[in-house]
């Protein structure tokens, strides 16, 4: 068989060879085309079959035969046998191109074949009178090539073939079959703006609409291909204003009604689909919106998408239009005075607290390309960062340098004492004699940069919050829960600090005393947010909040709410925090059961929008009234009947303000960074009088980010009061009816302070509270307050083991706040006095951990918890490993974002990490500490073994690393590597492969080690770059779910972040072992311990899922996610749609002619036409029309082959 078809190609070529030595150029034209279609038969990997080559080479032999015959016959039959012989040539391709995947008719664009095509219509046009016969097969074959060429609009003007496309269809008005054929080709040349535009100067358009007006269900599919064509050409600007100007916009919107009207059986779905889309490139301009709006388009649009919700299989129709209305929604500025944040802090020196400012704001004529440039800060992170690595081998190579005068250095050597040379005798003291000063020592010399003290961040420039609760005048039954700090004896400590001693409880009250010494500004009372009612009634009015305690006892670990009292009131704050959250002082416990990702119903998002939609057209059920606002406070105040209450002024609280829609919908606006005007993503705030078995809607609608987990299953949490109280107290994933798209909100010049081109998104979901009139709390992700560190803090240095566990808790700086920036210090204790022990304690490997530079990353938190609690843990893992290494943590990096309740910056409205080049002392402390505590681990040679910055990812899944690598970068530019030049130490990747096993929600294919320019200034590549540390890392961990793995399809909650925080730390084990010498003692306790622990992640890696590959980072949702309103999602480009409705004309006009007053329905003699337009969906593209088909090449004469 292979014979066979070797044998029929080669009759080909020889046939081909013939033709190219003829003169005629229109011969020498489909000898080329034929010639490049066989060579895409040997491109393709999907062969036509040996049958079906032996088929082509017996009629190409036949064709042979005759021409030859027809050489030496007389001159009259000449021109009948060429025409024969194009005819054979162009069956030939057809056949060859129908049957093939896309990858023939690529090759055949390679090799010059539209260009063929167009110059053979030229020269076939002129004929006079045109043949047809000729004529159809090469449109068909042009429209079929041309689609997947993206230039052959170009082709086409550049052949001068536009215009005799234009003259066949003018020509051809009155045959509809013959304009059907030109329309395709019209169509396929416009999808080329360039082509379009000029297409519409040579009027087009005109003709078009003469072919598509007025409303007739004759000649359904001339009508079609024209108002396909109709789109493509409207895809070009000045088309589109043409045709507003001449008031196509509302002739279309009348077709569009009478055809929606009249198509009852729905059998026209792709005229009524395609209507839409020529409304929907007209509204591209801001001149098509307005006259939309005019014509009443939104009313039009949105009562036939409620007659369609109810269709069957018109979810094209429905997704086309509400893309309409949403673009056409009347853009609005977000209900506030201005969308700069609600707090500014005054900044020190000269520098000057201003949002970002852009160009002025244009005119939004391109709005649709402008949504599609407009990208997050964040969102570069999360995006195929291919377009901005750095390629320049000198920069990625390490520099070492410094960005200070090194006797500076000298400060940071107070923050190493366990290198001191009297270590044995400071370590060795009593734990009973040691003071709380140990705990919060700070720098022993006078710092370098400005710390602000309590007075000066009270300035007169300052937004303040509004007045405390007190003094506002609440109910008498709420006053009981405001309790001075120094009610706090040790007589009344619960049952959860008994095991710490007295003496937890005195330094604990010690610690807020000298607290209050410091700041007597501060020496206001705390409230605790009251409690439902019912539970207030309950207990005596005096001494509430010890009533509580002791009547509802928990046992939570390493959480006191004595301790964290302690630490809340020392915490400084813009707006002067007064109120407590429930949730950070009572505690969280982890569910028992994980929560599985949200499966998200199908139509929810289009049911969202078109809630929001009909608030414009039917605005009679909106109610309107601001029931929250923190600029505005309002008196107190009992609350309106029926509507929830918010609070949101507390440590890490954001919620600016809360609009009731309707009686159980909300509209909810978060608080911009301070001295920002962007980064919104963080919520968390308080609600309360809710009724029990109603579905509240909440919609945020001022989100930033382009993408969100949110439309992938992930859920906000909810704290419930009463369920605490009850013994269940925690966060849980809470939320149905969840998704996130763009809204009509914009950031314009007049509110935005210089700002344009902000584009807002709504999430929104449904909640149904647990209890009536609870006290409910929602927040973005599981909070994790700088109160709750401290305290938490405090609590591990009493658990644990003196003996065993070195312990140093310093300030590493103050922040611009006045807040203190803890660094701890932890390893093992040696294991004696002697020389030999305090040297092997003294030349441990460092590792340097941070977490929580970006407030609203608070799973990064959480993670750091799990490694601290593992590291000071009796396990005799952690036991071993600190005894191989000294710990530098700095837990929380940016205190002072995390107590305002920020999602991305500090006071100074800056992103910190991306100051690490160059970070100024002044404004970014904590970021020029840490940095100068590195430059002095590397200055006496002690840069640590890893570094790790931990981080939350809010688009990705899975818990994964980046890293840097020299090659890596180089070649995924696709840049030449010398290896013999560029050499590198590739144990970067070796702890990335050891939490692939070790840690079930890690995954090794999620890592990046690519090192880019917008990058440059990241903790990660500065700590690479200039202190040459090979493994520097930013470790990213999922909002959301794992993508495999034992945690595939799982909403990880707290338990399964501290988890991977402990199994970081196993990691630095192993890397250890592999990595760096260690005594035969160390070796073989560690082999002992990891053989059991490989064994526990056996058992655990056999009960999840094999699959080791990744796969997309998305799974495919039911319902297509629109995040824009200006989604290209419209099908327009879909080869197989085109190819299908040439294949079913034909098999149309092969049967019989076209009946004018007949439906499609009754006229379509194909099968699969009239299912087509029944369904409205495009037909199997495996239906190609056999190698036999008259109608394919409109010639006859095979000879059938056996198969």
């Amino acid at each position: 068989m292979a014979e066979q078809e070797a044998s029929g190609l080669q009759v080909l070529l020889s046939t081909l060879q013939f033709h190219r030595s003829e003169t005629d150029a229109g011969n020498r034209c489909y000898a080329s085309i034929t010639e490049a279609a066989l060579r895409a038969v040997w491109a393709s990997k999907k062969p036509l079959g040996s049958a079906g080559e032996v088929r082509i080479g017996r009629f190409a032999m036949n064709g042979t035969r005759q021409r030859c015959q027809s050489a030496s016959s007389a001159s009259p039959s000449r021109s009948s046998c060429d025409k024969d012989v194009i005819l054979n040539i162009l069956g030939v391709l057809t056949d060859l191109l129908s049957l093939g995947t896309g990858r023939r008719i690529q090759y055949v664009i390679s090799k010059g074949g539209s260009e063929a095509l167009l110059q053979a219509l030229a020269i076939a046009a002129q004929a006079k009178p045109p043949d047809h016969s000729i004529l159809l097969p090469l449109l068909r074959l042009l429209a079929r090539v041309g689609q997947r060429d993206r230039k052959f609009g170009l082709k086409a003007q550049k052949s001068e073939v536009t215009d005799t496309i234009l003259s066949l269809a003018r020509r051809n008005l009155g045959h509809h079959l013959h304009l059907i054929h030109c329309l395709w080709v019209l169509r396929v040349c416009a999808y080329n703006v360039t082509t379009g535009a000029t297409l519409g100067i040579n009027g087009a358009m005109e003709l078009l609409f003469k072919v598509i007006s007025p409303y007739s269900k004759r000649h359904v599919r001339t009508v079609r291909a024209a108002i396909e064509a109709l789109a493509a050409l409207l895809k070009s600007k000045p088309n589109s204003r043409q045709a507003v100007s001449r008031g196509y916009l509302g002739e279309l919107l009348r077709l569009y009604q009478d055809w929606h009207h009249n198509d009852v059986s729905n059998h026209y779905i792709y005229i009524r689909r395609g209507l839409l889309l020529c409304l929907k490139h007209i509204t591209n301009i801001q001149m098509g919106r307005e006259t939309f709006l005019g014509s009443r388009g939104m009313e039009i649009l949105f009562a036939s998408v409620q007659d369609c919700l109810a269709g069957k299989n018109l979810d094209s129709i429905i997704t086309t239009a509400i893309q309409i209305l949403r673009k056409c929604y009347p853009k609005e500025s977000l209900p506030l005075r201005r969308v700069t944040s609600s707090y500014c802090f005054p900044l020190p020196g000269n520098a000057k607290a201003e949002p970002p400012c852009e160009a002025s704001e244009s005119d939004e004529s391109d709005g649709e390309e402008e949504a599609e440039k407009y990208l997050d800060i964040e969102d570069v992170e999360s995006k195929d960062e291919d377009y901005d690595l750095e390629t320049d081998v000198t920069k990625l190579r390490s520099q070492p340098v410094l960005d200070r005068p090194e006797e500076e250095l000298e400060q940071y050597e107070a923050m190493c004492p366990e290198l001191a040379q009297k270590f044995q005798v400071l370590e060795f003291e009593s734990e009973e004699e040691k003071c709380l000063e140990n705990r919060t020592e700070s720098l022993p010399s006078t710092p370098s940069h400005f710390v602000p003290s309590a007075a000066s961040v009270k300035h007169s420039n300052c937004k303040w919050r509004n007045q405390c609760v007190t003094e506002m005048g609440p109910d008498p039954g709420k006053n009981e829960f405001r309790v001075p700090f120094q009610c706090w004896t040790k007589e009344e400590k619960c049952r959860w600090d008994q095991t710490d001693g007295k003496r937890g409880n005195e330094e604990a009250a010690q610690g807020a005393s000298s607290c209050e010494e410091e700041h007597p500004a501060r020496s206001h009372a705390f409230a605790l947010r009251p409690p439902p009612e019912d539970v207030a009634e309950r207990l005596e009015s005096s001494d509430l909040v010890t009533k509580l305690l002791e009547k509802h006892q928990g046992d939570i670990p390493f959480h006191s709410p004595l301790f964290y009292l302690a630490r809340a009131k020392c915490v400084k704050s813009i707006p002067s925090y007064k109120d407590l959250a429930f949730p950070d002082f009572w505690g969280h416990q982890a569910p028992p059961h994980s929560k599985p990702v949200l499966e998200r119903n199908y139509g929810v998002q289009r049911d969202k929008v078109l809630d929001d939609i009909r608030r414009l057209i039917q605005p009679g059920d909106v109610i309107g009234r601001t029931v929250f606002d923190v600029d505005e406070p309002s008196p107190s105040s009992p609350g309106v009947p029926g509507c929830l209450q918010f609070f949101s002024q507390f440590e890490s609280g954001n919620l600016r303000k809360a609009i009731q829609v309707r009686e159980f919908e909300y509209d909810l606006v978060m608080n911009a960074d301070v001295n920002s005007n962007q980064h919104h993503q963080w919520f968390y705030f308080e609600v309360r009088e809710m009724k029990l078995a109603v579905s509240y809607r909440f919609n945020i609608i001022n989100c930033e980010k382009f993408n969100s987990q949110f439309n992938y299953g992930m859920q906000p949490v909810l704290y419930s009061v009463k369920e605490a109280l009850q013994g269940r107290p925690r966060w849980l994933r809470a939320g149905h009816d969840i998704c996130y798209y763009k809204n009509h909100y914009r950031c314009r010049a007049a509110t935005g302070e210089g700002t344009r081109g902000k584009f807002y998104y709504t999430l929104t979901f449904s909640i149904k509270f647990p209890h009536k009139d609870d006290v409910c709390y929602l927040a973005y992700h599981y909070p994790y307050t700088y109160s709750t560190m401290m305290s938490h803090l405090d609590m591990l240095e009493q658990s644990r083991n003196p003996k065993k566990v070195y312990w140093r808790q310093q300030t590493l700086c103050q922040t611009l706040g006045g807040n203190g920036c803890p660094l701890l210090t932890i390893t093992a204790m040696p294991e004696s006095k002697t020389g030999e022990d305090l040297e092997q304690f003294c030349s441990r490997p460092y590792v340097f951990l941070m977490a929580r530079v970006h407030p609203g990353e608070s799973n990064a938190s959480w993670v750091m918890k799990g490694t601290l609690e593992f590291l000071v843990s009796t396990d005799p893992i952690a036991d071993l490993l600190r005894k191989c290494f000294i710990f530098k943590i700095i837990p929380m990096l940016n205190p002072d974002g995390v107590i305002n309740g920020n999602h991305r910056c500090s006071l100074s409205g800056d992103d910190l990490n991306r100051q690490w080049l160059t970070p100024n002392s002044q404004l970014h402390p904590t970021i020029y500490h840490a940095k100068g505590l590195l430059y002095y681990l590397r200055s006496i040679g002690r840069a640590p073994l890893v570094f790790c910055d931990y981080h939350g990812h809010s688009q990705k899944k899975n818990v994964f690393l980046y890293g840097c690598s020299i090659k890596e970068t180089l070649w995924q530019a696709g840049c030449m590597v010398d290896t013999a030049v560029i050499t590198e130490d590739v144990g970067y990747r070796t702890l990335p492969k050891i939490l692939d096993k070790v840690a079930p929600a890690f995954v090794m294919n999620s890592c990046s080690f690519l090192v880019e320019k917008s990058r440059e200034s990241t903790a990660r590549v500065v700590v690479w770059k200039e202190m040459g540390v090979l493994r520097s890392y930013t470790m990213e961990s999922t909002y959301c779910s794992c993508s495999h793995g034992l945690y595939k399809g799982v909403q990880l909650g707290t338990q399964e972040l501290e988890e991977m925080g402990s199994k970081f730390c196993l990691g630095l084990l192993i890397l250890h072992l592999k990595s760096l010498p260690c005594s035969q003692k160390v070796m073989a306790q560690a082999a002992l311990l990891l053989d059991l622990e490989e064994e526990i992640t056996d058992r655990a890696q056999r009960r999840c899922s094999s699959s080791s590959l990744e796969t997309d980072d998305e799974p495919p949702c039911v319902e297509e996610i629109d995040y824009n309103a200006d989604s290209c999602s419209d099908g327009e480009e879909d080869f197989s749609e085109l190819d299908q409705e040439i294949q079913e004309c034909l098999s149309w006009a092969e049967g019989e002619r076209e009946d004018e007053g007949a439906t499609m329905g009754q006229t379509c003699s194909s099968k699969a036409l009239r299912g087509l337009y029944i369904s409205g969906q495009p037909a199997s593209s495996s239906a190609a029309l056999p190698l036999h088909s008259p109608a394919l090449g409109m010639y006859s004469g095979f000879e059938s082959s056996p198969v």
